[in-house]
């Protein structure tokens, strides 16, 4: 794509961050997806019941449309690999996807490195969203289908317009202010979930303190069949903006000189990114710090050109969530520890790692 003679990938890759270790983009999204495929598989063989490897792939392979193959599996094994295991790690997938290539859009659009759908939050505003309804008599159950995505959504986007208006001061945007705007804000939807949850009922109550914590447990096919299409509208979205990314890490005035209609812009990868932020949160509850840790991994490996990076962040995105989901269900059998505790443990000294470098400030 030209503006003006000039190629946005172009000005994007002159404008990028530094990949001190750079891998071909090709190579690196490769290798993504077959280390992606093996800790599926694995996750896939390992819970309460250990399934070897060649049996899952048969049993896999098996229920393929008209394809037939001898499995050797056990009716019991079989249910727990389709009905119970590979919806959860699907359900993994699509989150850790979403999560992360929001958090890649929010960090392109804001120009900022901390930004993410946890620290703006998206996910605060997406969750009080998901409470309300849960204490409402709409149509929906207790665990995210129905029109909870659409209320995620509304609270979501919702929020980070609410800190955008916030941070933007004088016509300039702070960064500073963006981040403790969402901090803010996160504080007080939280302090309202918390009053919800206070004031209900136990049978309202506990599914929101389960969905506060974040997790998989409650994954199924209809839950994953409903944020499938949401999610790939998002991405999509996203995917197209892809080259005025890049210009946006220009300021304002040298990206209008460009020709990218920069508000317009804005607009539609925010809202692409917070309906994919809050169709995670409506999936699996309140998850922090994947939209933070992977994007700033695959910049470091990629450099920073939308192009090469959107794909790279959605498999690397998709991997930290289904290896995390695996060691929440695994470390202390029979229990499982939530998936937001374990992504808040790694995204925490991460965060404060960031805010320690000379390259990062608020």
């Amino acid at each position: 794509m030209t503006i003006r003679g000039l190629r946005l990938g172009r000005v994007g890759e002159a404008h990028a961050t530094a990949a001190p270790w750079r891998v071909p983009a090709l190579l690196g999204t490769a290798a993504l997806a077959v280390l992606l495929a093996l800790v599926t598989l694995l996750a896939l063989t390992q819970g309460s019941a250990d399934i070897p490897a060649g049996t899952v792939l048969r049993v896999l392979v098996d229920s393929l449309p008209w394809v037939e193959v001898e499995t050797s599996a056990s009716d019991s094994w079989e249910r727990i690999l389709l009905q119970i295991r590979l919806p959860r790690v699907l359900a993994a997938c699509l989150v850790g996807a979403a999560l992360s290539l929001s958090g890649s859009a929010y960090q392109g659009i804001f120009r900022n490195p901390l930004a993410e759908p946890y620290l703006l939050g998206v996910a605060a505003g997406a969750g009080l969203a998901v409470a309300i309804a849960v204490v409402s008599p709409l149509p929906v159950d207790a665990y995210g289908l129905g029109w909870v995505p659409i209320l995620a959504f509304i609270g979501g986007l919702s929020t980070v317009l609410i800190v955008y208006a916030v941070a933007r001061s004088g016509g300039m945007l702070d960064g500073g202010s963006l981040i403790l705007g969402g901090v803010a804000l996160s504080a007080v939807w939280a302090g309202a979930t918390s009053f919800l949850i206070i004031n209900g009922s136990d049978t309202v109550s506990q599914p929101i303190l389960s969905f506060l914590f974040g997790g998989f447990n409650t994954s199924s096919w209809e839950k994953v069949l409903v944020a499938t299409p949401y999610i790939l509208v998002g991405t999509l979205v996203i995917a197209l903006h892809a080259r005025a990314l890049n210009v946006l890490q220009l300021d304002e005035e040298q990206a209008e000189h460009l020709g990218v209609d920069v508000s317009r812009t804005k607009l539609i990868v925010l809202a692409a990114a917070s309906l994919v932020a809050a169709t995670a949160v409506a999936v699996a509850g309140v998850i922090g710090f994947v939209g933070l840790i992977v994007p700033h991994a695959i910049r470091m490996l990629f450099g920073g050109d939308y192009r090469r990076t959107l794909a790279a962040s959605l498999l690397g995105g998709a991997l930290l969530m289904v290896s995390v989901d695996l060691l929440a269900r695994t470390i202390i059998q029979p229990q499982e520890v939530p998936v937001g505790v374990l992504t808040a443990m790694l995204g925490g000294p991460f965060f404060l790692l960031l805010l320690r470098s000379r390259k990062v400030s608020l």
